[in-house]
């Protein structure tokens, strides 16, 4: 698993024949399901297949080559572990691949946030419960949170989106923002424990 841009001819990006596209969706459910029972040879194509669609959604929100090299190998190694899971009726498997990856490079992105602010500012806010990041990536959980996002002032709630979605700093968001850096820092804060709260309810 090191070519991740170009592979076989057959790939699943967007096609202009719809049944070209449905069929190239109905092989990669087969793949999966094979790979599903250890078909090493099924997981190769399926690799070859999907791994350009998946590599450029996280280079897409990470914007760094050689880090979403690393996010896509640690994508497929779980879906190799993982594809017991895959339920075709709830969508392809280009599309559980690809959220495997969305979820994949969230994750780091705020695992490299709270490196850069520190572990005294991340303090306040860990636990156990899913991110508001994480809970995104469920459809269910999407419509809570984006509930609970509008309940805060929308300057907040620019931060807010552009900290977990764009992993951008408190500098970063301060700048953007035009506000000071301890104003910043108590937004997030604040924001996010109002939107721990909300989630609980």
């Amino acid at each position: 698993m090191t070519d991740n841009t170009s592979g076989g001819t057959e790939n699943f990006a967007p096609d202009s024949s719809d049944d070209a596209g449905r069929l190239r969706r109905e092989r990669a459910n087969e793949m999966l399901a094979n790979v599903a029972k250890g078909d090493e040879r099924a997981f190769a194509e399926l690799y070859r297949a999907t791994s350009p669609r998946v590599f450029g959604v996280i280079v897409r929100m990470i914007h760094d080559r050689g880090e979403a090299e690393d996010i896509l190998q640690e994508v497929f190694a779980t879906a190799w572990r993982r594809a017991d899971t895959f339920d075709p009726a709830r969508g392809s498997a280009v599309t559980w691949l690809v959220t495997l990856g969305r979820n994949r490079t969230i994750d780091r992105m705020r695992q490299h946030r709270e490196e850069l602010l520190g572990e005294n500012d991340t303090a306040e806010i860990a636990d156990e419960s899913p991110t508001p990041a994480v809970a995104a990536e469920s459809s269910q959980e999407r419509l809570r949170l984006e509930h609970c996002l509008d309940r805060l002032e929308p300057q907040q709630k620019s931060a807010i989106r552009e900290a977990f979605f764009t992993g951008a700093t408190y500098s970063e968001l301060a700048q953007r923002l035009a506000v000071p850096l301890g104003t910043m820092k108590s937004w997030i804060r604040r924001s996010l424990m109002q939107l721990k709260t909300c989630l609980e309810q």
